[in-house]
């Protein structure tokens, strides 16, 4: 299927639940054809039927972002169905709480390899594609501790400034090709990983105490942050490129 200013087809990584659920539907109300892409295949399948009982187009892809020849499989099932991929969020990711002494190999590399390898790996399949048609929109989802500080998550916070850095050196590369590069960073966001942190006692005070010094003294939504992704996948911010938009009540000052 050939794509219109309109219609165009996009790729969410972590699309099964939370913000990357949020993002699919939002692209889908908007005429987007969504490749709902997860590495849990019940999310992933179920996101994909939801949008299509709404008379959305979408199609379920299971993949492990960390593995190159999954992800080309994938990319190649969402060409299949609905043509070259236009739109990446690059959403997937992982949470991990553990104080930096305590920190082993394994639990550093996991961390580094699915919020930083898997972005490069999926980014780098489906790029082709939008050089090939001369316009493209990648947004990628940091996250605010990347900007403060937290005890015990170092590890999570370098990966997510990792994700800023390459943003700004991908959108240097490629803006002259008509392909933007963004990064969205979500605050306290209401998502099924934000609550399985607060129901485990992860963080150092009550999350209650933490958001409601925000001046906007609530959690956010997933949607929320889907209408930010959305207005950077869009038509109307093609002179932005290269930037970091917080979604955080206020949370970074």
């Amino acid at each position: 299927m050939g794509q219109t200013n309109t219609g165009r087809v996009a790729l969410v990584t972590g699309a099964g639940s939370g913000m990357g659920e949020a993002i699919s539907h939002h692209f889908a109300r908007e005429g987007h054809a969504v490749g709902v892409l997860d590495i849990d295949a019940a999310g992933a399948t179920r996101v994909a039927e939801a949008i299509h009982r709404e008379g959305g187009r979408a199609v379920a892809l299971v993949a492990d972002i960390t593995d190159r020849a999954a992800i080309r499989q994938a990319a190649g099932q969402l060409r299949e169905a609905f043509g070259p991929v236009a739109i990446l969020v690059n959403n997937a990711a992982m949470e991990s709480f553990c104080p930096f002494m305590e920190i082993d190999d394994d639990n550093w590399d996991q961390v580094m390899n699915v919020n930083l390898k898997g972005m490069y790996i999926v980014t780098q399949t489906v790029l082709p594609d939008m050089e090939a048609a001369g316009w493209g929109r990648i947004v990628n989802i940091a996250a605010y501790g990347a900007q403060l500080s937290q005890p015990s998550m170092s590890h999570y916070f370098a990966s997510k400034g990792g994700v800023i850095s390459f943003t700004r050196g991908l959108a240097a590369e490629v803006g002259s090709k008509g392909i933007t590069v963004n990064s969205v960073s979500p605050g306290f966001i209401d998502t099924p990983m934000a609550r399985r942190a607060i129901e485990g006692d992860k963080f150092p005070v009550d999350a209650a105490a933490i958001y409601s010094a925000y001046p906007i003294p609530r959690l956010g939504r997933p949607e929320e942050i889907a209408a930010a992704v959305a207005f950077l996948a869009s038509e109307g911010a093609s002179y932005v490129t290269a930037q970091l938009l917080g979604v955080n009540g206020g949370a970074v000052v």
